[in-house]
């Protein structure tokens, strides 16, 4: 017999998958989202100009 997880307490779940780095694709409004700016028009440009730079590890450098 299973038992229905549901039931459980947040607390007590296993989380299914945690994701802190860029393991997936991200855009340059999730990077200016990571770094804690608001997402301006000229922000997103920075990040899209960090983005070709330095690809994942723009993103890296704000997650743990």
């Amino acid at each position: 017999m299973t038992q229905d997880k549901s039931a459980e307490p947040e607390s007590k779940r296993a989380p299914i998958r945690i994701w802190t780095g860029s393991e997936r694709p991200f855009d340059p409004e999730d990077l200016v989202m990571a770094s804690g700016r608001e997402p301006t028009p000229a922000n997103l440009e920075r990040a899209r100009k960090e983005i070709e730079e330095k690809g994942a590890a723009a993103l890296e450098r704000y997650l743990p």
